[in-house]
C-alpha cells in the first residue's frame, strides 16, 4: 500500500476566508483525481503546509473564527506582549510568529469574554488534515515551533502554559505520527461519492504533517552536518543540518527538530513571488538563456514582493529594492537572480556566525531548482557545490512522512 503525496494550492487574491475555501477545494480535488485503480492501495496521508500560517477554529462547530493569517503577515502590535513573557531572542519574538498572531487575535476578540472557549489554534496543514480525520487540536513539533513549542524538551514551556490562551494550543506529536483513519463521512462530502465508492481503504490513516521547507528537506534525502537544502519557491527557505541548535529571533533564525538532528535555518520573503510579479514563466526561461552565470552582476537589489523581511534580516518595515532597472531585461533578471543568491549566501554565513555547522553542500528544491543558470550563479556566490535534489517537490517529503506513519498505524482508532 502506498502513501499519497499532497501539496497545498495557493489562491491568488481574495479574502482570508477565500484562502481557506481554496485550500479545502484543492485538497478534495486532489483526492478525487486519484485514479480509481490506486485508491484501495493508499495506506496513509500526510500534508505539508506553510510555516506560521494560522487559523482559529471553533471546535464545537468547525467554523473558521479568524484567519487564515498567512506566513508573512506581521502583527507588531502583539510583539511587546510576546516579548514580555518569552525568553530574549526566542523564535516567537518575531511579529510574524504564530504566537504573535494568536496573541493579536486573543486581544482583539476580548479573550475568554468573547465566546472563545471553544476556539482552537490550527496551522495550515493541521486544518487540512483535520478535514480528513476530524480530531481537533493535533499538530506536529515542526509547525508548533513558532507558537512556542520546545522541541528539545518535547513540551510547551511553562511561560507559555501560564497564559490564558494556552488552552487553544494543539497537542503535539512527531511529524508523520498516525492520528486516526479517514473519517467515514469524508467519502460522501464535497461531491466525492464516486471516490468513496471506488474503495479508499477504511484502514487508510491520516498522519501529522510538517512545514513546507521541512518537507522539501525530507524530499532531498540528504543527511549529515554541513548538508543543506534551499527551497526556492514563492519564498527562499534554507535548512542546514547542524551539530548545534541555534535560535535567534533577532535574525529570524530557528532550529527544527527532525528525529535526532537539528535543522537550523530561516525563511526569507525573497524568492519566486518577486519574479512572478515581474516576468512570465516564458520570459524567465527565454531571458535566463541570455545570462552568463560566470559573470558577476554589478546590480545590487533586495528583491521582495512587498514591504517586510524575516531572514537573514528581521525587519517588518524593510522596503523592496529593485531599482535601477537597466534597459536589458536579461541584465535585470541577472541582477535579481544574483541578488537573491547573495541573500541566500548571507543566510548561510549568518548561521555559521551564530554557531551552526558550516555549509558544505547545498541541494535545491522547489521551482527555482529547474533554472540551471540560477543554480550556476548560486554555486559561484555560495562557494560550495550546489545541485538539484533528486526530488524537488515538498509533497514528496510529505509522502515520506505518510509512509513513516503507515509503518506505525497499528492500533490507530477509526
Amino acid at each position: 500500500m502506498q502513501p499519497t503525496l499532497i501539496g497545498v494550492a495557493r489562491q491568488v487574491g481574495g479574502d482570508a476566508a477565500g484562502w481557506a475555501s481554496s485550500w479545502r477545494a484543492a485538497l478534495f480535488q486532489l483526492l478525487g483525481d486519484i485514479p480509481p485503480a490506486h485508491r484501495p492501495s493508499i495506506s496513509s496521508i500526510s500534508i505539508d503546509g506553510t510555516s506560521a500560517t494560522t487559523l482559529i477554529v471553533d471546535s464545537e462547530t468547525g467554523e473558521l473564527l479568524a484567519g487564515p493569517f498567512l506566513y508573512n503577515e506581521s502583527f507588531p502590535g502583539a510583539l511587546p506582549a510576546v516579548e514580555s513573557i518569552a525568553p530574549a531572542n526566542h523564535t516567537v519574538c518575531s511579529a510574524s510568529s504564530t504566537l504573535c498572531k494568536l496573541v493579536s487575535w486573543w486581544n482583539a476578540s476580548g479573550g475568554a469574554g468573547s465566546g472563545s472557549a471553544a476556539a482552537v489554534l490550527m496551522h495550515q496543514s493541521d486544518w487540512l488534515l483535520w478535514l480528513l480525520h476530524g480530531r481537533y487540536g493535533v499538530s506536529d513539533y515542526n509547525n508548533a515551533l513558532k507558537v512556542g513549542y520546545d522541541p528539545e524538551a518535547d513540551a510547551y514551556p511553562s511561560w507559555l502554559m501560564a497564559q490564558p490562551y494556552s488552552r487553544m494550543l494543539p497537542s503535539v506529536m512527531a511529524p508523520g505520527a498516525p492520528i486516526a483513519t479517514v473519517r467515514d463521512d469524508v467519502r460522501s462530502q464535497y461531491g466525492l461519492v464516486a471516490w468513496a465508492a471506488a474503495g479508499l481503504s477504511k484502514e487508510c490513516v491520516v498522519c501529522t504533517g510538517t512545514t513546507d521547507s521541512i518537507a522539501a528537506f525530507l524530499a532531498a534525502r540528504t543527511a549529515g552536518p554541513g548538508r543543506a537544502v534551499t527551497s526556492l519557491g514563492s519564498t527562499l527557505a534554507v535548512k542546514l543540518v547542524s551539530a548545534a541548535r541555534v535560535d535567534d529571533a533577532r535574525f529570524g533564525v530557528y532550529s527544527h527538530r527532525l528525529d535526532d538532528a537539528w535543522l537550523v535555518g530561516g525563511a526569507s520573503n525573497t524568492g519566486g513571488a518577486v519574479l512572478r510579479q515581474l516576468f512570465t514563466d516564458d520570459q524567465l526561461a527565454a531571458l535566463s538563456g541570455d545570462i552568463d552565470p560566470a559573470a558577476a552582476s554589478p546590480l545590487d537589489y533586495y528583491p521582495l514582493p512587498r514591504k517586510g523581511e524575516r531572514f537573514p534580516v528581521s525587519d517588518p518595515d524593510m522596503a523592496p529594492r529593485l531599482q535601477p532597472r537597466p534597459e536589458s531585461d536579461a541584465e535585470y533578471l541577472h541582477g535579481i537572480l544574483e541578488s537573491i543568491a547573495r541573500i541566500e549566501a548571507k543566510g548561510y554565513s549568518l548561521l555559521r556566525e551564530l554557531g551552526a555547522t558550516a555549509v558544505e553542500e547545498v541541494f535545491t528544491a522547489g521551482g527555482g531548482a529547474q533554472n540551471d543558470k540560477w543554480t550556476a550563479i548560486r554555486e559561484r556566490v555560495l562557494g560550495v557545490p550546489v545541485r538539484k535534489a533528486e526530488q524537488t517537490e515538498a509533497a514528496y517529503g510529505a509522502a515520506l512522512l505518510a509512509l513513516k506513519g503507515a509503518d506505525r498505524r497499528v492500533g490507530v482508532a477509526s
